[in-house]
């Protein structure tokens, strides 16, 4: 009922995951990131605890692999999780448990990690990786045309009704946070709406918040700037 890839971009060093569900809110529960360290997406019978955990352990050096292998060990029912992890190195790792739901696969690709489950069909994750690879622009561009193309594939076996794209750099918070939570109909459609509307001002916001001073006019009453 989800699918998602989590990547990095080798010229800035960001990471972002896009993802999309049949769930509600799927932005709220399933990627997790950290500046400098990577991306996890965790999915299927969703433990949102299981993202900063290996982040954590990432983060004091393990591979994507080996914090994979610990935090599921330790944290029990590893057969129901769906997980990706993706570090500062570009080194990737999946797991998809015995009791993933529906046809469900994972690939690693350059720089890249796409998984799913419920899928209409295996080839809509390896489509995710194509995508995202032969992508041009900005990080959160490659990712939605990463959902784009796992939409034309039949996405998952069924509607789906929320969709996220988020990217961390350098800051300490993210840089792009972008969710539809619900939506009846094209939620990933809808995700690029946001995004198309949101990416002229990405710079104007960071700048704001680090040099109020020289922040640029806010378009609204009372703002004379």
């Amino acid at each position: 009922m989800t699918f998602s890839i989590a990547a990095r971009c080798p010229e800035t060093g960001q990471f972002g995951i896009a993802i999309s569900s049949s769930s509600i809110a799927v932005g709220a529960r399933c990627p997790w990131l950290l500046p400098g360290v990577g991306a996890v997406s965790s999915q299927n019978i969703t433990l949102p605890s299981l993202g900063p955990e290996v982040l954590a352990l990432m983060e004091q050096g393990l591979s994507p692999e080996a914090a994979l292998d610990k935090v599921l060990t330790r944290n029990g029912y590893s057969q129901y999780r769906q997980i990706t992890a993706i570090n500062h190195l570009g080194q990737t790792a999946h797991f998809s448990g015995a009791q993933t739901l529906g046809v469900h696969n994972a690939v690693s690709g350059e720089q890249c990690v796409a998984a799913g489950n419920m899928l209409a069909g295996r080839s809509v994750i390896e489509a995710m990786v194509s995508a995202f690879e032969d992508g041009e622009g900005q990080l959160a561009d490659r990712l939605l045309k990463a959902l784009h193309a796992a939409q034309a594939l039949g996405g998952e076996a069924g509607p789906v009704h929320s969709a996220a794209v988020v990217v961390v750099g350098e800051l300490t918070w993210p840089i792009v946070n972008l969710r539809v939570d619900w939506a009846d109909e094209d939620p990933i459609g809808q995700l690029q709406k946001l995004w198309d509307a949101y990416r002229p001002q990405l710079q104007d916001y960071i700048d704001r918040a680090l040099d109020p001073a020289k922040a640029p006019g806010y378009g609204v009453a009372g703002d004379d700037r």
